[in-house]
């Protein structure tokens, strides 16, 4: 009963954030300049975090600027806010989402870019607006699974979007998340949004959970080097493997947040 107290608190205090982001970004927003405007929505998503009690561990160094492209596992619908508030990127999602209630604004004011999943031949659109935007100095981020997994094996990488940093000749920056339970260090699967979960169901999870962890850990930034997106898809995906892998590794010393 207590947990659930709790729960339904720290729920309300998210939701009136949400409202909150949402009057930034339709009142302040359009006097701020891209880096202000960056910066509110990393503060933002920090803030969330820790209103909803979810500590943030970062390993490695995010990309300073652009142009680059960050290449992710993707776990849960939590995933966008804990990379927003590790490093802000602009995320390609799947065009649905600008039409969800509350979500859909944050997500275009925060700079998302909208892809058709259900048009093969958007793909090709996608991945010259990337590459613009990449040209232009932004850090895009992709999910290539397409999907959300349980973090404990990876799908397949798609390598289509992949083409947008070839085109660019920008750089990749593979990284990894995983969610671990904060007093004993082991894999949690409470943010998990997958199969049969359901949006309220996962976040009832994730917002019951004792203490949660969100580990992010950025690898080194590489180019294509004469790989073709299939091949360096094949290659990002071993390194999210073993950055996602080194995720309970490393101890105390990490740069936390």
């Amino acid at each position: 009963m207590q947990s659930s107290l709790r729960a339904i608190w720290k729920f309300g205090r998210g939701l009136w954030h949400v409202l909150g982001g949402m009057w930034t970004i339709y009142v302040r927003f359009p006097q701020l300049s891209t880096e202000q405007r960056e910066m509110h929505v990393q503060a933002w998503a920090l803030q969330f975090l820790a209103l909803w009690q979810i500590h943030l561990k970062v390993v490695g160094q995010p990309v300073r600027s652009g142009p680059a492209l960050l290449v992710s596992n993707h776990i849960s619908w939590l995933d966008i806010m804990v990379i927003h508030a590790a490093r802000h990127c602009r995320f390609v999602s799947k065009s649905d989402i600008r039409d969800w209630p509350l979500v859909g604004m944050l997500a275009t004011g925060a700079g998302t870019l909208y892809i058709e999943r259900t048009n093969r031949k958007d793909a090709l659109r996608m991945v010259k607006v990337m590459a613009n935007a990449m040209q232009e100095g932004d850090v895009v981020a992709i999910f290539p699974e397409g999907t959300t997994s349980d973090g404990l094996d990876l799908l397949p990488f798609h390598a289509n979007l992949i083409q947008s940093a070839i085109q660019a000749q920008a750089p990749v920056q593979p990284m990894a998340l995983q969610f671990v339970d904060t007093n004993t260090g082991a894999i949690t699967l409470a943010p998990c949004y997958i199969g049969e979960d359901t949006l309220l169901g996962s976040m009832w999870r994730t917002l019951k959970a004792p203490g949660i962890t969100a580990v992010v850990h950025f690898g080194a930034l590489q180019q294509a080097d004469g790989r073709d997106r299939r091949t360096w898809a094949h290659d990002l995906r071993e390194d999210v493997i073993r950055l996602r892998d080194a995720c309970n590794a490393h101890g105390s010393n990490e740069r936390s947040t």
